[in-house]
């Protein structure tokens, strides 16, 4: 869990609302809070979207998609196609393998 964004801000809004230290320190704390928690990060890709399922999927069913989905598109499976289809098997292997490592990173906390 990041913790530095509500420290800075604790500190920063302290500092910048002095007639009133103790407000600016909460209001600093709850935007540090807010970046640490990534509230400001609108184009964030949908890790589940990208395997084609929801947020409620369950574990085995984010496996099994994950695993259907890479038999599809992996590099290996077309090796003898034409540079154009090689290229597009490549970049969605690297999106499905990072929305599985994003995925398993936020089931973790």
């Amino acid at each position: 869990m990041r913790w530095y964004g509500k420290l800075l801000g604790f500190i920063a809004g302290a500092l910048l609302f002095r007639p009133n230290p103790l407000f600016g320190a909460v209001v600093g704390l709850l935007i540090g809070h807010a970046f640490d928690s990534d509230w400001f990060r609108l184009n964030r890709e949908n890790p589940y979207r990208e395997l084609g399922l929801t947020s409620e999927a369950t574990d085995a069913e984010v496996d099994l998609a994950y695993r259907r989905l890479m038999s599809q598109y992996h590099p290996d499976k077309v090796v003898g196609a034409a540079p154009e289809l090689r290229q597009q098997a490549e970049r969605r292997s690297r999106q499905l393998n990072a929305a599985y490592d994003r995925i398993k990173t936020l089931r973790k906390r």
